[in-house]
């Protein structure tokens, strides 16, 4: 099938790639059919994974998300899934779950450049090509000091 995006034109899509959104996202609810599309760049390594992607509507051409795997961005989750949602990604075993983060721009006079989501991740199951994006209300965070560059 065909699909207009904003960023890449017409685009040809498998449906056998398309991601459902059962609830869509938070404040996008109605997009619920999504692709995840990644255009490397000329000094991107071609061996290694690309680094973000995105995630690109197919029910409204002009919504898109650059999106991260946490671990390009030194984050892991550890997560549990509520039996509702794991109802909505279809009962999926652990080694067929990914989670994405949302990039984002900070405001204007905000300090620093791309933020990521970290408290609503987006939960795939890359099998089923289902998806949720799971807003978590309290993130417990464990934290590790590495190459401390002084002695205490």
């Amino acid at each position: 099938m065909k699909v207009k995006t904003y960023l890449f034109g017409e685009v040809e899509v498998d449906p056998g790639k398309v991601i459902t959104f059962p609830n869509g996202l938070v404040a996008f609810e109605n997009n619920k059919r999504f692709m995840l599309v990644h255009e490397p760049s000329q000094d991107e390594p071609s061996q290694n994974e690309p680094s973000s992607y995105t995630l690109q509507s197919l029910d409204e051409p002009g919504v898109a998300f650059q999106v991260v795997d946490p671990g390009a961005v030194g984050f892991h989750y550890e997560l549990q899934l509520t039996e509702d949602e794991a109802a909505l990604l279809q009962n999926p075993a652990v080694e067929d779950l990914a989670v994405i983060l949302i990039l984002f721009k900070p405001e204007p006079g905000a300090v620093g450049g791309i933020g990521a989501n970290i408290r609503a991740p987006i939960i795939l199951n890359t099998k089923a090509r289902v998806a949720i994006q799971k807003p978590i209300q309290q993130l417990r965070t464990n934290i590790t000091i590495s190459n401390l560059s002084s002695s205490v």
